[in-house]
């Protein structure tokens, strides 16, 4: 199989072809994605109909899997694999549930801008977010690049940031939104985690801004202090001209890199079903892996 890929975007994403991802992923399919995810950071595959057992696995070939938020067992879970999240507004019978169901002020967060599992150690590298059934209208997915965000920062600000630390908090943003009925065992069962806002993306070697909606602080600057420049940051790096937009067909799967992009999904009827699922990779190293 050979990997082809044509560009979508002035600064990033590629259309990818050439691949069976149903199919096992052999050495040198993996390295020639991994090269692609290098340079475009977000790829769309279109026309790959994969079960959640073939989604799994897909994943698994490019790293151990991440079940982000999936430890607080808050609700009820459709998927056959523990490592898949349930992208949907989509209720058990398979109907589209209301809009004060848990599930959908849950997913609602989605909504802002974010980073998979910045918000814990290790934190996600690849999202592999795969479409089964969209609605006729919105829902789409918008990705940002965070190389490009920081090449356009001015030189001052760039000085001003270097070697601050960004606190994430996992419930940060479903605080922000309401959804706040959490024990304290849940709180604290992903305690905040610091990055440092200037990173550098291994790779393609390009410095990042690394923001998102899980960052609620600056470490040793004050609350309100932070929050500002944290929200000024966020403002200039989802600028359009940063911004893709990926309007969803069913069977389509979108890889992305969350150690340099940003990604939300966008508003849509509720009435209508929209059910996409996600498996995640842990930002971990081979070397990492090795029995000891």
């Amino acid at each position: 199989m050979m990997l082809n890929v044509k560009k979508l975007h002035p600064l990033f994403v590629g259309e990818a072809s050439g691949v069976d991802l149903g199919r096992p992923i052999d050495a040198s399919t993996r390295d020639a994605i991994n090269n692609a995810m290098d340079e475009y950071a977000v790829l769309v595959f279109r026309n790959q109909p994969l079960s959640q057992t073939q989604q799994v696995e897909l994943a698994k070939a490019f790293g151990p899997l991440d079940i982000g938020l999936k430890r607080l067992k808050k609700q009820p879970d459709r998927m056959e694999h523990a490592e898949l999240a349930d992208i949907s507004n989509v209720g058990e019978k398979g109907e589209a549930v209301g809009r004060d169901h848990r599930k959908l002020v849950s997913n609602i967060a989605n909504q802002l801008w974010h980073s998979d599992s910045s918000f814990q150690k290790p934190p996600a590298r690849y999202s592999m977010l795969a479409a089964v059934q969209v609605p006729t209208k919105g829902g789409d997915t918008e990705y940002v690049d965070l190389r490009a965000a920081y090449d356009a920062l001015p030189d001052d600000t760039k000085a001003e940031i270097e070697g601050l630390e960004a606190e994430h908090y996992a419930l940060h943003s479903r605080f922000m939104l309401g959804d706040t009925d959490y024990t304290e065992e849940q709180k604290n069962a992903l305690p905040p985690v610091y990055w440092p806002l200037v990173r550098t993306h291994p790779g393609s070697k390009r410095k990042i801004l690394f923001v998102g909606i899980h960052a609620r602080a600056i470490k040793g600057w004050t609350s309100a202090e932070g929050r500002m420049l944290l929200m000024d940051l966020l403002e200039h790096a989802t600028q359009p001209k940063f911004v893709y937009a990926h309007k969803w067909q069913p069977d389509d799967l979108v890889i992305w890199d969350n150690r340099c992009t940003l990604h939300r999904g966008r508003r849509f009827d509720v009435s209508q079903v929209r059910e996409l699922r996600r498996a995640t990779t842990l930002d971990v190293e081979e070397a990492d892996l090795a029995p000891a």
